[in-house]
């Protein structure tokens, strides 16, 4: 079993990630640690956790624990992966794991000086949704894949939440366009090479709230629209010359809609919906960081591969500041 610390008592580390721990086959919540004492000892004797510390170093410093999962502001995951690394943890880290690409570096080195396991936290990469999509693409299922659209949506204007304060890492791009990006490059194995872009920024939050996106891949293109500010939506098409695959539920699965893939054919004649109930993809992506942290033979988010997704990020953010396309 590995022992994993959480670091804070964050709300998706409380309501999915604890969880997805405790309920896995080959891992255990062993401590919890936040800056005060009162608050972690709480959230310990809720998910029966032995124990507790009132800060991040001491826990650190612990032999009690493996490795460690991060749910901290976005800001500060960079400086607390290199600090849990340092201390010979194996790293699980939510997305995203550094707001510029070239921050990763440090995270590469930081792995490799300590020889632990650092993972960013995209629980889509273990999803039997996307592993479906990824199959039925490389089988050749809607033949020539031309395009792919996506959009994810939500809104929320509290000024108190990390994702509307600039200095926390906050904004949509961060929080939620690095969905429609893993996504279509983990299921297609391809890379953006440039990309266009438009983005809005709040006026009283500075942090950006939209933004839409067209990326050229090559041999297809992704379009995709995000915000903080509206109507919730979510839905991720790949289109292709003989039919196209349709994400019912692409990002928040068990918790937005049905865990459903739907192929369509060429003239829409004929539709096969695939359906994973209670695929539990936190309890996945957590059981694979486990198999692979104790160098056993898993598939897991590396660092290589996050540091493309933030390229894609940062040139998007380039992007909107000119007109016409920004190379990746």
């Amino acid at each position: 079993m590995l022992r994993f610390g959480i670091l804070s008592t964050a709300k998706i580390g409380r309501e999915l990630v604890i969880p997805a721990i405790q309920d896995a086959e080959n891992a255990v919540v062993t401590a919890i640690a936040s800056r005060d004492l009162a608050k972690a000892r709480q959230l310990a004797d809720r998910f029966s956790v032995p124990h507790a510390f009132g800060s991040y170093e001491e826990m650190l410093a612990s032999d009690l624990i493996d490795a460690v999962y991060i749910p901290l502001p976005t800001a500060q995951h960079v400086e607390w992966t290199i600090k849990a690394a340092d201390a010979g943890k194996h790293v699980l880290c939510e997305k995203p794991i550094a707001l510029k690409a070239d921050q990763i570096d440090s995270l590469i080195a930081a792995r490799d000086r300590n020889k632990v396991l650092i993972s960013e936290a995209y629980m889509v990469a273990y999803a039997p949704v996307w592993l479906k999509v990824r199959e039925l693409l490389a089988a050749g299922a809607i033949g020539t894949l031309k395009h792919v659209q996506g959009a994810f949506t939500y809104f929320n204007r509290d000024p108190a939440n990390m994702r509307n304060i600039p200095e926390l890492g906050g904004g949509v791009l961060p929080d939620i366009g690095v969905y429609p990006t893993i996504a279509t490059r983990f299921s297609t194995g391809k890379e953006p090479q440039r990309v266009q872009s438009v983005v809005e920024r709040d006026p009283v939050f500075g942090t950006d709230i939209y933004a839409s996106v067209k990326a050229d891949f090559g041999d297809f293109e992704l379009s995709f629209y995000i915000s903080t500010q509206l109507a919730a939506r979510q839905i991720m098409v790949f289109h292709g010359t003989e039919g196209y695959i349709e994400v019912k539920s692409p990002f928040n699965a068990d918790r937005w809609g049905a865990e459903e893939v739907e192929l369509t054919n060429q003239n829409h004649g004929q539709s096969q919906i695939f359906r994973f109930q209670d695929s539990r993809q936190y309890r996945r992506e957590v059981e694979a960081f486990a198999t692979a942290a104790q160098g056993g033979n898993a598939d897991v988010v590396s660092l290589e591969s996050s540091q493309n997704s933030q390229r894609f990020i940062d040139a998007i953010y380039r992007a909107a500041e000119k007109d016409g396309w920004e190379t990746v």
